[in-house]
């Protein structure tokens, strides 16, 4: 059911935490707080709140009584806001500055680019540490606003924004340690950089689905940029060449890349481009696409390497090639093995004092190969014993007893013998 426009954080607050929809719990573990409220509130001992406030797509459009949202949430340290109605910073800002212990704010799908965004409003986010504005269409001034008042601040999530483009920001934000900026339209490195200048502290830069097509910047300049970088995603990137996925070496602290679905990887086997990733592209990282590298694997893939490119013109060879050459030597090339499984076997056939060699198809049934045998040793399939000796099976003949089981099954093999006696004897 649609919820109504036009209701209040606190009106939708008190109806969703009230005692018939929210039931306080006793108990440790259970997050449930009933905050004290001032005498002759007429909220008083109604709302069970907990500290982490869940009322997204509730149609909210502005705070309500301010004092009540002050004497209700002056324990809650994560609110979720998104996907309501809310587009005037200034209902936002009065909602957050009662909410002194907030360190979670989630305003996704919030229509807030109809209003701008002023310092003072801004200033009562300050002790936010996450704050999510994914599909808000903020603009990089608000943006800017937010990161001059919030000094505190370590994960930002702007996904779903359209940008094309990024602003630089007056001053650095020193404490953002997690950008998350998904699913816009960034294609230019120029951009890209920009947000390295901005937030110099990051760690964590999640790009995906952005059609980054390269990555064109010095060696020396990347370490600059971001210093501090330990983990960085570019799935479904635009990334073709294999010198931009070499320039990831340049930041100076990366652990974690994750690189699914870019063109460049499109006409390998999923082998291929983990194990080339590995040993040509990636040698210091610890976790790609989510997997850890292990040391057996880093080797394994550093001789994959090698054998790989072993046949390639001298032209074509990168100098991984020969780094690794220098580390393990040349090496030869793996034996190929057709681990398909045997379709025939030559047998001897034995029967009284005669000896046959027969080929047999292995994926026929023992019914079958007994037909087969009715002309060589002249006994109808009823009157027919069937036994399977495995030259190297130490253990004598298997009686075939069961006329539906597959020949393959047994293991057959060029060389093994087959012995057939009579029923009637």
């Amino acid at each position: 059911m649609d919820q109504p426009s036009g209701r209040s954080f606190m009106q939708v607050l008190c109806e969703k935490y009230s005692p018939e929809n929210f039931p306080y719990r006793r108990g440790p573990g259970m997050g449930v707080h009933v905050p004290a409220t001032p005498q002759g509130s007429p909220m008083k001992d109604r709302l069970n709140l907990p500290s982490v406030l869940v009322l997204n797509s509730c149609g909210i459009t502005c705070a309500g009584d301010e004092n009540e949202i002050a004497a209700f949430c002056a324990h809650v340290s994560e609110l979720d806001l998104s996907d309501n109605k809310l587009e005037d910073w200034h209902e936002v800002s009065k909602i957050v500055s009662n909410v002194p212990h907030l360190e979670f704010l989630n305003l996704s799908s919030n229509p807030l680019s109809l209003s701008v965004l002023e310092r003072r409003c801004a200033g009562s986010f300050a002790g936010v540490r996450k704050l999510v504005l994914n599909n808000s269409k903020a603009s990089w001034e608000t943006v800017h606003t937010i990161l001059q008042e919030l000094p505190d601040l370590e994960e930002l999530f702007l996904c779903l924004n359209d940008y094309e483009t990024v602003s630089c920001s007056p001053v650095c934000c020193q404490s953002l340690k997690l950008l998350h900026i998904t699913d816009n339209n960034l294609q230019d490195w120029t951009e890209i950089r920009k947000l390295g200048i901005m937030f110099p502290s990051l760690d964590t830069l999640i790009l995906a689905n952005n059609n980054l097509t390269t990555i064109e910047e010095s060696e020396d300049s990347l370490a600059r940029l971001f210093p501090n970088l330990r983990s960085i995603n570019l799935h479904k990137s635009g990334l073709h060449c294999w010198e931009d996925i070499d320039k990831l070496n340049s930041f100076p602290k990366l652990e974690e890349v994750k690189l699914l679905g870019i063109p460049l990887l499109q006409s390998y086997t999923t082998e291929e481009r983990r194990k080339l990733l590995i040993a040509s592209r990636l040698p210091s990282i610890v976790k790609l696409n989510g997997s850890i590298v292990a040391d057996g694997e880093r080797e394994d893939s550093e001789r994959f390497f090698i054998r790989y490119y072993m046949e390639f013109p001298e032209e074509e060879v990168p100098f991984r090639y020969h780094e690794l050459v220098t580390k393990y030597g040349k090496l030869e090339p793996l034996a190929v093995v057709d681990l398909r499984p045997q379709s025939s076997a030559k047998v001897e056939v034995h029967f009284k004092d005669k000896v046959e060699e027969m080929s047999i198809r292995l994926d026929q049934t023992v019914a079958e190969l007994k037909k087969q045998l009715k002309t060589v040793v002249q006994l109808s399939t009823s009157n027919m014993l069937l036994f399977y000796l495995d030259h190297e099976a130490p253990f004598g003949p298997e009686e075939m007893k069961y006329n539906s089981r597959a020949l393959h099954s047994y293991g057959i093999r060029d060389g093994d013998k087959l012995y057939v006696e009579s029923r009637m004897k």
